[in-house]
């Protein structure tokens, strides 16, 4: 249930330009991207939430959507994307880092990771990325 609230119905409404969705051959959901440009800051993009289905991990999906979303956010004039985790998602932590993310400062760290408190509200901390396009 938690996941469906990173996703409501509003992403997929008004950010339909910037959203990616991957289906199988059987027309079932396999990867998706949901991504906007920012209204605030004219250079930057920003990944809202990404999946991949288990067994589709490693097959260069999710690659491909971030490709695709960086070339985008680079023809709308974009100079950087950022996402953010939890402190906690290693795996997302690695996958970030190999895909080109930097971590941003934090206001402390964690496991030699910089963590932002609260970030998404009381006990929601977060470890921002900002990549460079």
């Amino acid at each position: 249930m938690q996941r469906q609230l990173l996703v409501p119905r509003l992403f997929l409404q008004h950010f339909a330009d910037t959203s990616f969705l991957v289906e199988r051959p059987d027309g079932s959901l396999h990867a998706f991207l949901v991504g906007l440009l920012s209204q605030t800051d004219p250079r930057a993009a920003y990944i809202h939430f990404v999946g991949v289905c288990p067994d589709g991990k490693r097959d260069g999906v999710g690659r491909a959507l971030y490709e695709r979303f960086f070339a985008l956010a680079r023809e709308a004039g974009r100079s950087q994307v950022r996402c953010i985790t939890s402190p906690n998602n290693r795996d997302s932590l690695a996958y970030h880092s190999r895909m080109g993310f930097r971590l941003e400062p934090g206001d402390r760290e964690e496991d030699g990771v910089p963590v932002q408190t609260d970030y998404d509200g009381p006990g929601l901390d977060r470890v921002s990325f900002v990549r460079e396009l």
